[in-house]
């Protein structure tokens, strides 16, 4: 029983870390704005081609991420410090509120110096740039999935990590697929709220990282 206790807490503080780096809640209002000359049915297949991509991303990740890593010969210690610089740095601009803003100002540059050929882009087109990537799986989310795999490396954590990211995936999916109930609802400062506190959250998660990176390369030289 309490190693079923302990390994539900893996999962769901696993969970919990995809959520603080994508975001999905946050990212309500930027998929909002690049569907918004679509239709209904248009916007359902962005939106399940965009997270059934992102889900193949990352569970890409999480199998071959280590050997990609072995063949560029990057030490475990030295990817957990990068990657939580990575993560650092989008934490902050989450909690500035820089992240969406930029991703707002270049959508809406992009929409006005390509508007007519926004109207004869395709639901896959979206979906997969930027919606997959880099907005739901980015360098953040791929970092945090391969650490993850790093620290945790049985095959029962391989397959439970896989499960978590296939719920995930349907839970950014659910999200999205609401999306135009919930900016009725929730106004959007209250949007901006909950990006500040994911932030926050997010930033603690990368000073973990990076600390237990340098601590592994402190002891190695004991």
């Amino acid at each position: 029983m309490n190693f079923f206790n302990t390994e539900l807490y893996v999962y769901i503080k696993f969970f919990i870390s995809l959520f603080t780096i994508i975001n999905p809640i946050g990212m309500i209002p930027v998929f909002i704005s690049l569907t918004n000359n679509q239709t209904n049915n248009e916007r359902n297949k962005t939106n399940m081609k965009a997270n059934f991509t992102a889900l193949i991303i990352l569970l890409f990740s999480l199998f071959y991420g280590c050997y990609v890593l072995d063949v560029f010969n990057i030490s475990i210690e030295s990817f957990r410090i990068a990657g939580g610089l990575l993560i650092f740095t989008i934490a902050y601009s989450m909690i500035n509120g820089t992240l969406l803003k930029n991703i707002s100002c270049f959508t809406s540059k992009n929409n006005i110096s390509n508007i007519n050929k926004q109207k004869k882009l395709s639901a896959q087109d979206i979906s997969i740039m930027p919606l997959a990537m880099p907005l739901i799986a980015g360098p953040g989310a791929i970092s945090s999935v391969i650490l993850w795999r790093m620290q945790y490396s049985n095959y029962y954590h391989l397959i439970g990590f896989s499960f978590v990211i296939v719920f995930f995936s349907f839970f950014c999916w659910v999200v999205f697929k609401i999306s135009p109930y919930i900016t009725t609802i929730i106004d959007e400062i209250y949007i901006t709220v909950i990006n500040r506190i994911m932030g926050l959250l997010l930033l603690a998660l990368a000073v973990e990282c990076i600390f237990n990176g340098m601590k592994s390369i402190f002891f190695s030289y004991i």
